[in-house]
């Protein structure tokens, strides 16, 4: 790899985090456009929009199910492949896949090309975070990966509500074109400015799934999946804690989500800054700031001052978790770690079903809008548990193998 002057790792930085801009607005403008696209696809809105824009919400369960599949697949595929390449591929699939969503005439169609812009999702991240890291330098891991992230985080911010804007007025179709433009830039920059590193000959699938006999993969899926499950718990019902339980009007819930989204990216940043120091610590002090946020939100954001106090520190406390989680995902898959990154993208969408949809049992079952903040609590502190019984078998592991060559371990 040639020597990259500071100009370029600006702009190879740059168009890393660009990627994840365009996917966080891909993501979730889809639900900002959801009544336009229920109103244009489906039958029946006239008469009973609230049921049709429900039944238009399977988009976003194609979606989140693309992101499932497609993570570890492409990571085990593109075992042997260059991983700037991969990029390539990938931002390419989300150009095709965009575009798709842009054209399709009927509900269907548009389902299935949801989930095809889908497919490279978490592979993205992971490959994202794993060249950050490598044109940041040794020691960079964390930071590496925050600012893959960052895109995804300032998405919720900026992009998202332009991208809603457009779809509402303009038609929802637009919407699309506005995220196919931002994997365009994206790709013209990557293959400009990001440095061509090699692949590795001697990888292989079956070595990429190799890291799913180990158990402390599983329990870091299980962190992911369950403990950030709490996040989407609260945030799915945020708006309808805005508007019918503190009695906010509905224009307020854009900077309500935008508040959060400052939050995330603070979070995110010093989420991946604290990983590089001490990883253990972060995913720890992390999670118990975590709940903490969890519990004031339940019994604080009743109040609108409570709500938008309660929702900033909740993008913070839970953005800093997630550099941290992925970090110890790729340590733990040893060589696998584009399988690692990539898989935890997958783990993070399978916590946004969880929680939405446990949310949603508690406020069906008339507990309240804030239910699900008790709900955040209890996924949360699971998350943490597994953590630590994660860190644990960690900590045997190594004091086995020090064991085994003579070496004794202090107690």
């Amino acid at each position: 790899m040639t020597q990259l002057t500071p100009l370029k790792r600006g702009f190879a930085l740059f168009a890393l985090a660009l990627g994840g801009f365009g996917i966080g607005v891909t993501e979730f403008a889809t639900m900002g456009v959801l009544p336009e696209i229920a109103h244009d696809l489906l039958p029946g809105f006239a008469t009973s929009p609230d049921t049709v824009i429900a039944q238009a919400g399977w988009l976003i369960t194609a979606y989140a199910l693309g992101v499932v599949v497609g993570a570890p697949t492409f990571a085990v595929l593109a075992a042997r492949m260059s991983q700037t390449k991969l990029a390539f591929l990938l931002l390419i699939l989300f150009i095709v896949g965009t575009v798709a969503s842009v054209f399709m005439p009927t509900f269907g169609t548009l389902a299935l090309s949801r989930f095809v812009a889908a497919l490279p999702h978490g592979a993205y991240f992971g490959v994202a975070s794993l060249l950050a890291a490598r044109i940041m330098g040794p020691g960079m891991q964390g930071r590496g990966i925050a600012l893959a992230l960052s895109g995804l985080t300032v998405a919720n911010v900026v992009g998202v509500p332009i991208a809603t804007w457009i779809g509402q007025n303009a038609g929802w179709r637009w919407a699309y074109v506005l995220v196919t433009v931002i994997f365009a830039v994206t790709l013209v920059l990557c293959f400009a400015f990001l440095p061509r590193f090699p692949g590795n000959p001697e990888r292989s699938p079956m070595r990429e799934l190799s890291a799913l006999r180990n158990f402390r993969l599983w329990i870091m899926i299980g962190v992911g999946a369950i403990g950030f499950g709490g996040f989407f718990a609260v945030y799915s019902y945020i708006a309808e804690v805005t508007t019918r339980l503190t009695g906010l009007s509905e224009s307020t819930v854009p900077w309500i989500l935008a508040g959060l989204g400052v939050g995330m990216t603070i979070g995110n940043l010093l989420g991946g800054w604290a990983s590089d120091k001490d990883l253990t610590r972060t995913i720890l002090f992390g999670f118990s700031a975590f709940i903490a946020v969890l519990v004031a939100y339940a019994l604080l954001a009743w109040h609108p001052v409570g709500l938008i106090v309660c929702t900033f520190l909740l993008g913070v406390s839970s953005s800093a978790l997630m550099p941290s989680i992925q970090s110890r995902l790729i340590r733990v898959s040893d060589e696998a770690a584009l399988f690692g990154a990539a898989v935890n993208h997958a783990a993070f969408n399978i916590g946004n079903s969880l929680g939405a949809w446990l949310g949603g049992l508690v406020i069906a079952g008339g507990l309240g809008y804030l239910a699900p903040g008790w709900v955040g609590v209890v996924l949360a502190a699971i998350g943490m548990a597994l953590a630590l019984v994660g860190i644990g078998v960690e900590r045997r592991d190594k004091s086995r193998n020090l064991n085994t060559v003579g070496i004794s371990v202090p107690r």
